[in-house]
């Protein structure tokens, strides 16, 4: 017998028969219902004193059957398509009328079904009464989420041409996707969430920078929220109730991507997409998505597939028994290695491999150091937050530096320039990857190796962007860094990006940091950081350029 879903306790095997053969009814596909499947319904209902519900496919076939109200009936999972409506609809009974609750239009929201209504039941005659409709309403409109067709004897809607509804609201959605896409491209739509866990300011701070994440990975913001929680729903994150709201602009604004500034847990991440059917993404996820797409050299490569891999192998999910199959050989006993098994052991073996690559390269760039060492050459290192202006300045300062890009992460390969400093000679400018606040640990463990470089500069030039919000903050966070990775060589602070900054900021920063005030694009105070860089060097022991050699290690 087919499965009976919902609250079936107490009913007869007469009864719950019954209920299986409405798996067996058809309905004319353009019909929501007929007068028999309503008579039906009405019979079972009152015999019952349960509600029922049916889900349809748009050919008329029965695909679940439950008893209770919409909200208890559970849906197949479905991908989330801006263009189109999930093509399901759902009836189900009502015994004490009074036409659709709030608990059926969210359920006809949620799942984007093509259709929800409600037949009134006479409980005392077992007939069937009103017939209860809503749609969704189409994107962009003044009213509610839904529209509400109005309410009329089951019969009158016998003839409704509910392909036709289904066909002109599917249009409406496709005309907006394209108005969209005219709009912004390529870029997928994606919704920005901040959550305030009491940090004022800085969550607000944190959103910008989301927004700014979300740019260079290529995403379209169309929206920024930012939702204050002290405490963290355990399984919605921002609460179910948020996450309604979340759905209806991402439905209204054309979106198929929910993108949250904070780390969700994979049990949060697997919720929130069930809920919603959008993707979903964390800061973390968004941050390797970046790294994964200006990684050009195979160290680069290799180290963020680690990361990736790291990441993705604690949200590794099977499906129970049905992902099993059984083992093969002598002595085989019940089920064989899972698929979630053997995908487990592929990463770990993948981690393993590509570990091992990256200490063969540590060992190659241990040994490019000492070239460097006998070459003569003090080295300066370029920290700084990303996107603060690093390699535009490399590129002010050295030979042949490579042109910079106003997006986050956009360098991340090391890359080593020889430059010129009055009272020193040559030296070599030697660029990293940018730091950003909440640094993914799987990030800092794969890029260990480039960043330890830091260790054995003669110099660090910390690039600080002065026009940015919470500058201060983010000189916080790259000092918080070096002292995790124990570099401890003499630096000197640089204010770039001055010449965009204003003067009372500047200012304060100055007198809370001091640094230096550059234009790297202009040239301004570029001389006087140069005799810094010198006056650093000299001081430290670094010898003048007589000193140097002749051949110079470049990369």
């Amino acid at each position: 017998m087919d499965k009976i879903l919902g609250r079936t306790n107490g009913l007869k095997p007469s009864q719950l028969r019954q209920l299986a053969n409405l798996y067996r009814r058809r309905i004319p596909a353009g019909r929501l219902l007929n007068a028999e499947l309503a008579r039906t319904l009405a019979h079972l209902s009152s015999e019952t004193h349960k509600p029922i519900a049916l889900l349809m496919d748009r050919q008329g076939h029965v695909l679940r059957v439950a008893v209770g109200d919409a909200k208890e009936m559970p849906m197949p999972q479905m991908a989330y398509v801006e263009t189109r409506l999930s093509g399901y609809r759902l009836l189900h009974t009502h015994l004490g009328g009074g036409g659709l609750s709030r608990p059926d239009l969210t359920t006809l929201f949620l799942n984007r079904l093509d259709v929800l209504a409600a037949l009134d039941v006479d409980v005392k005659n077992g007939l069937p009464g009103q017939l209860h409709i809503a749609q969704l309403s189409p994107p962009g409109a003044l009213e509610e989420d839904w529209q509400i067709l109005p309410s009329k004897p089951y019969h009158d809607y016998l003839e409704w041409d509910l392909t036709g509804a289904t066909a002109a609201l599917e249009e409406e959605l496709a005309r907006r996707s394209r108005t969209y896409e005219l709009q912004d491209g390529a870029g997928e739509r994606a919704i920005l969430v901040g959550v305030d866990q009491g940090e004022g300011v800085q969550a607000e701070v944190d959103l910008l920078e989301l927004a700014e994440l979300a740019r260079t990975a290529g995403a379209v913001a169309v929206h920024k929220e930012l939702v204050f929680r002290p405490t963290l729903d355990p399984r919605y994150a921002v609460g179910r109730g948020k996450l309604e709201e979340l759905q209806s602009r991402a439905y209204h604004e054309n979106a198929g991507t929910l993108i949250f500034g904070i780390d969700l847990t994979p049990a949060q991440a697997r919720e929130i997409e069930a809920v919603t059917g959008l993707k979903v993404l964390d800061r973390t996820q968004l941050i390797l998505d970046i790294f994964a797409q200006h990684a050009r050299s195979p160290e680069a490569k290799a180290q963020v597939e680690l990361a990736q891999l790291k990441y993705l192998l604690p949200r590794l999910v099977g499906k129970g028994k049905e992902l099993s199959r059984l083992g093969g050989g002598i002595g085989t006993r019940g089920p064989g290695e899972t698929k979630l098994e053997v995908d487990r052991r592929r990463l770990q073996e993948r981690i393993t491999l590509l570990s091992d690559k990256l200490r063969e390269i540590a060992g190659r760039r241990q040994e490019t150091r000492r070239a460097r060492e006998r070459s003569g050459l003090p080295v300066v290192a370029v920290v700084g937050y990303t996107n603060a202006g690093k390699t535009t300045l490399m590129q002010a300062l050295a030979k042949n530096g490579d042109a910079g890009e106003n997006k986050l992460f956009a360098t991340l390969r090391p890359l080593t320039r020889r430059g010129f400093v009055p009272g020193v000679g040559e030296v070599l400018y030697t660029d990293t990857v940018g730091f950003i606040r909440h640094m993914p640990e799987e990030l800092v463990e794969a890029f260990r190796s480039t960043l330890e470089e830091l260790r054995e500069a003669d110099l660090l030039l910390h690039v600080l962007d002065a026009s940015s919000e919470g500058a201060l903050e983010r000189h916080a966070v790259v000092e918080e860094l070096l002292g995790r990775l124990e570099v401890e060589v003499p630096r000197v602070l640089v204010l770039a990006k001055a010449d965009r900054a204003g003067g009372y900021d500047l200012e304060f920063i100055q007198e809370r940091l001091g640094g230096i005030s550059v234009s790297a694009l202009s040239g301004a105070g570029l001389p006087q950081l140069k005799e810094q860089i010198a006056a650093r060097l000299l001081s430290s022991g670094v010898r003048p350029a007589e000193w140097a050699r002749a051949n110079v290690w470049v990369s």
